[in-house]
């Protein structure tokens, strides 16, 4: 979050939308700075924990939740201050073009001069780190994640086993592994103008060691 305020520098009150914001994790330190959160996420499920969060909370406090598709946001054009996708939650979808779509709509709803805070996987770093798998209990349950390479996705399939069940359940999940270069340009196609590019939450510049991406992109 720290690092979201210092290269976007929203002003006090700035309407800020956390573009699949799951549970809100990120919505309450956003108020906490000072600014006008909008969470926005395709889940119900998530969104009930979201506003079970802040229920009780002054209505002027509580953070404006909205059930939506990232790739047609329902909000009007140059509707908000900044946008913000914390934790790779970008390049879910099965084509670059529904991506691209996605940029396309930061750019319609961002006010002139609104930024961008791409926060990504570095594809190096991934393949490069890549655990095939892990397993750890929660809640009584037995978690299996196994991961794998698939050019050009990283695919994460994910097992859990329950006492009262025979059958586990499987999920499986897949992210596009875009090259800085790649994502820079895109933004840049978007009409979102790259700022910065930086390899980890403590602002250093991007090396080929870094764990993160994370992009800033301003609207012209």
């Amino acid at each position: 979050m720290e690092l979201f305020l210092e290269a976007l520098e929203p002003g006090e009150g700035a309407r800020v939308l956390d573009l699949g914001c799951g549970a809100g994790r990120h919505l309450e330190a956003l108020r906490r700075a000072g600014l006008a959160p909008v969470g926005l996420d395709l889940s119900a499920e998530l969104l009930r924990r979201a506003a079970a969060e802040h229920r009780g909370a002054p209505d002027a406090d509580a953070p404006r939740l909205v059930r939506g598709d990232m790739r047609r946001l329902p909000f009007g054009t140059r509707a908000l201050d900044a946008v913000a996708s914390f934790f790779t939650s970008f390049g879910y979808f099965s084509t670059v073009e529904e991506d691209r779509e996605v940029l396309r709509e930061v750019r319609r709803i961002l006010r002139p001069r609104g930024g961008y805070f791409l926060d990504f996987l570095h594809a190096d770093h991934v393949r490069a780190h890549l655990v095939p798998e892990d397993r750890h209990e929660v809640s009584g349950r037995t978690v299996v994640q196994r991961r794998r390479i698939e050019d050009p996705f990283v695919v994460k399939e994910i097992e859990i086993s329950r006492p009262d069940r025979e059958t586990p359940e499987t999920y499986e999940e897949r992210v596009r592994l875009y090259e800085p270069a790649e994502l820079g340009s895109m933004l840049r196609e978007a009409g979102l103008r790259p700022e910065a590019r930086l390899g980890g939450y403590d602002g250093r510049p991007l090396e080929p060691c870094s764990e993160r991406l994370v992009l800033v992109g301003r609207k012209a």
